[in-house]
């Protein structure tokens, strides 16, 4: 076949291909028309919902930084006169700062940040002595998809638990913690608050066996030099 001929069909080929597409189309123009339009608004819905999230987020976190701002301000120096930014007690600080950690958690609760809201607004009712309004917070950021957030908090209500004479339910936490560790919250950290709170409540023979487990498998961190000086202690 020569290269004139191949061409011919080539042409040939490409036209009838051309021809059965627009022949398609015009037998099904008002369903492209209609998928078109639908892909159009995906499209517009999709970049807005973007749009207002990436808002949203920004917002957030701006106010959530603002409240760890207050949070971390300075205390007065005894007898010191009033300064701006500077608390007069850690009671004071704390009640200021879960006001603005509750409404970032109000506010923008189906984002990161207020998942941290939660976590930091259950701190500081802790810190005020409200018990119920910080278990009710931890359990929130508990429940984060963020492994690292939800021990943090999942730590803080053990300890919640502990304080409030529910050992059976903190133990419960602390070892889920230390099966399922994160980088905030190691299995050591878990297991070391674990035997504290054995200690704590006359199980001496089940403390010492979490610290020299915690010893053993930390020989050189700063939780096995901990486990060593308490087990030095117990004896």
């Amino acid at each position: 076949m020569d290269t004139q001929t191949r061409h011919a069909l080539k042409k040939d080929s490409f036209v009838q291909a051309t021809q059965s597409s627009v022949s398609w189309i015009s037998d099904n123009r008002t369903r492209v028309i209609r998928w078109t339009l639908i892909a159009a608004a995906v499209l517009l819905i999709f970049g807005g919902g973007l749009a207002y999230w990436t808002m949203q987020s920004s917002a957030a976190d701006k106010a959530l930084g603002a409240a760890l701002d207050i949070y971390t301000a300075p205390l007065a120096e005894p007898g010191a006169p009033a300064e701006t930014g500077v608390y007069a007690s850690a009671s004071q600080r704390a009640k200021e700062a879960n006001q603005q950690f509750v409404a970032v958690a109000k506010q923008y609760g189906w984002l990161p940040e207020g998942a941290k809201a939660h976590y930091f607004a259950g701190v500081t009712y802790e810190d005020m002595g409200q018990t119920a309004s910080a278990e009710s917070e931890l359990k929130a950021a508990a429940g984060s998809w963020n492994r690292n957030l939800s021990n943090l908090a999942t730590l803080a209500l053990a300890g919640l638990y502990h304080q409030t004479g529910r050992d059976a339910q903190a133990i419960d936490l602390y070892s889920k913690l230390a099966a399922k560790p994160s980088d905030t919250v190691p299995a050591t950290v878990a297991q070391l608050d674990l035997a504290d709170l054995y200690d704590a409540t006359g199980k001496k023979e089940q403390a010492r066996l979490l610290w020299a487990k915690v010893k053993d498998g930390d020989k050189e961190g700063t939780a096995g030099a901990i486990a060593a000086q308490k087990l030095g202690a117990a004896q």
